[in-house]
């Protein structure tokens, strides 16, 4: 459910504060813990630090991110690979294949010459 147009977007005052009258390239990363402060247009060019609840994910906001949570680029849950020894044995003979394909491609480089 989005905010209520009468209340306007909700930008925390204190991010506001740690840009304003400050230049996007000579600032570095400016570490944040508000993942709901949306992004404003004064933020753009700006490098922040959200923290996922672990570290810090650097994010560099552009224009398309206007009007989005600064939370939504900052992902909290990290996926792990699904699939057993399957899949193992899978990705070991794609990688295989890969590496002959290589090699053949070096010798038919080193033939022409």
């Amino acid at each position: 459910m989005t905010r209520s147009l009468s209340k306007g977007p909700y930008v925390d005052e204190r991010v506001i504060k740690k840009i304003a009258g400050k230049k996007p390239q000579e600032t570095g990363v400016i570490k944040t813990w508000i993942r709901a402060c949306q992004i404003s247009p004064e933020m753009v060019g700006f490098k922040f630090g959200v923290h996922n609840g672990k570290d810090f994910v650097e994010v560099l906001v552009s224009e398309d991110m206007v009007g989005h949570r600064l939370g939504e680029f900052s992902p909290t849950r990290k996926f792990v690979k699904h699939g057993g020894k399957m899949q193992k044995d899978l990705e070991q003979k794609k990688k295989e294949g890969e590496v002959a394909a290589a090699q053949s491609a070096k010798a038919a480089v080193a033939d022409k010459k």
